[in-house]
């Protein structure tokens, strides 16, 4: 029981305390470099990463914020390595296995100086992960998740491209949701469907 709940612990004490770290933001944003405070709508989540917030002030908000990414890692982590056991076939599990996990390491990497270039790399490697699992996903009878993983693909999708031309309007607000949905989406997965779902339909076996 305790091993089934594992990943939704870790992401909730990882929710915990990323909204811990706003609270503990001294101020400034893309917007306004001398606000007070977080704002949801301006900041990003990689500024509770500095040392030093925008507007100059120490940043309270750091560990807070390194710790949630630590646990938001680990509860990804586990998730692909405890997924890709319910995949049949063994190239595609290990690709979600392997780079799924793996990702998750640059994935903390992101609230290190290495910021840019690890978004790059985690986003890549999660992108791929999720594919794999999409592909599986079409395949199935769970038509609810086919609808959940393409909307989270173009999210994600979207978002990373707004970030790669540099559309900062709006790129705070899309990037908390596809935080969300990135959680959705792993905590339906992990709890909604089983090894089952994802064997062969009984003609294709027997052909």
């Amino acid at each position: 029981m305790a091993r089934k709940h594992l990943i939704l612990l870790l992401i909730l004490i990882a929710i915990t305390l990323l909204v811990t770290a706003t609270l503990h933001y001294p101020g400034g944003s893309q917007v306004d470099k001398h606000s007070i405070g977080y704002s949801w709508g301006n900041n990003y989540i990689s500024n509770l990463f500095g040392p030093t917030a925008i507007n100059g002030s120490d940043n309270g908000a750091r560990w807070w914020a390194v710790a949630g990414m630590i646990f938001l890692s680990a509860g990804f982590a586990t998730f692909f390595v405890a997924f890709s056991e319910r995949i049949p076939t063994k190239g595609a599990s290990n690709i979600i296995k392997y780079v799924g996990a793996s990702g998750m390491i640059f994935t903390f990497l992101i609230a290190t100086p290495l910021h840019d270039a690890m978004i790059t790399v985690a986003s890549t490697m999660y992108l791929i992960s999720i594919f794999y699992i999409t592909v599986f996903i079409l395949r199935s009878r769970l038509h609810a998740f086919k609808a959940l993983c393409i909307i989270c693909l173009a999210i994600f999708s979207a978002t990373l491209y707004m970030y790669g031309t540099r559309s900062l309007t709006y790129l705070p607000v899309m990037q908390k949701i596809t935080f969300a949905t990135m959680i959705l989406l792993v905590l339906a997965l992990h709890y909604f469907t089983n090894a089952e779902d994802f064997q062969p339909k009984q003609a294709e076996r027997q052909s």
